[in-house]
């Protein structure tokens, strides 16, 4: 399995205190978007990587994606990079989800299915089973903070203490292969 480099897709716009998952497809700046397809093109060259990206069908990273195409970069969209599915959560703001519906979650932090999403488990081992095509890709935070788990964690589940922050939007992540 080759190494992948894996950006976070930069902000999207409305996304501000939103429960955001793979049923919410909010767009990004297209001026941010060709920001961060430019630092992936650089780091392509410095690093002498085929042109070739891979992003979750998400708009917040495909539009990253699209301006790599259009300099050039073969472009593959792969579902199993999409965010976790938070069903009857996604988009909603945190501040209408109650406390007793969270602590749902907390209680059962990776059975927990959202009310018709995905449960983190099932995250966990969606990320795990990924192949990269390619050296270069754009995805979303849980994904990543999720390959990184399964990676780092060795089948350790985790707890609702133990998840650890997403990266930043923007930032590169050299993910291990999962074993």
């Amino acid at each position: 399995m080759q190494a992948c480099t894996i950006w976070r897709h930069p902000a999207p716009v409305g996304a501000q205190g939103r429960c955001l998952g793979g049923l919410t497809d909010l767009p990004v700046d297209p001026r941010k978007a060709k920001r961060l397809a430019h630092r992936i093109r650089l780091h392509a060259r410095r690093h002498g990587l085929a042109r070739c990206v891979v992003t979750s069908p998400l708009r917040r990273a495909a539009d990253v994606g699209r301006w790599l195409r259009r300099w050039g970069f073969a472009w593959h969209i792969d579902p199993a990079l999409a965010e976790m599915n938070f069903g009857r959560w996604d988009g909603k703001p945190w501040t209408t989800i109650t406390h007793q519906e969270f602590d749902r979650w907390m209680n059962d932090f990776t059975g927990f299915d959202f009310d018709g999403g995905e449960p983190l488990a099932d995250l966990l081992a969606r990320a795990a089973a990924w192949q990269p095509p390619c050296a270069l890709a754009v995805g979303h935070g849980g994904w990543i903070t999720a390959r990184l788990w399964v990676a780092q964690q060795k089948g350790q589940a985790p707890l609702p203490g133990t998840w650890p922050a997403p990266p930043g939007y923007g930032r590169a992540t050299s993910i291990p292969s999962a074993a």
